[in-house]
């Protein structure tokens, strides 16, 4: 009997999912500092610029994320 490949058993690369779970991670921290909770984690992030820089990193980390999904994406098309 065949394996039906179904969208509920895709298997997502471990990049994506570890750079994305580190963008999560990142962003948490960014937020806190933002919205002037920063120093209840740690001093220096009492700057929201301190907030900012882990925004955009956050957003880095998902975008690289992205890549092998995507790539992952294109080679199932391929193959089907």
């Amino acid at each position: 009997m065949p394996l039906v490949y179904t969208p509920a058993m895709r298997r997502y690369p471990p990049s994506f999912l570890i750079l994305t779970a580190l963008g999560i991670t990142c962003a948490i921290p960014g937020l806190l500092s933002l919205a002037g909770f920063g120093a209840m984690l740690h001093p220096v992030l009492d700057d929201p610029m301190a907030g900012l820089a882990f925004i955009v990193s956050a957003i880095a980390l998902v975008g690289s994320g992205i890549f092998p999904l995507v790539i992952e994406k294109l080679k199932e098309n391929e193959q089907a």
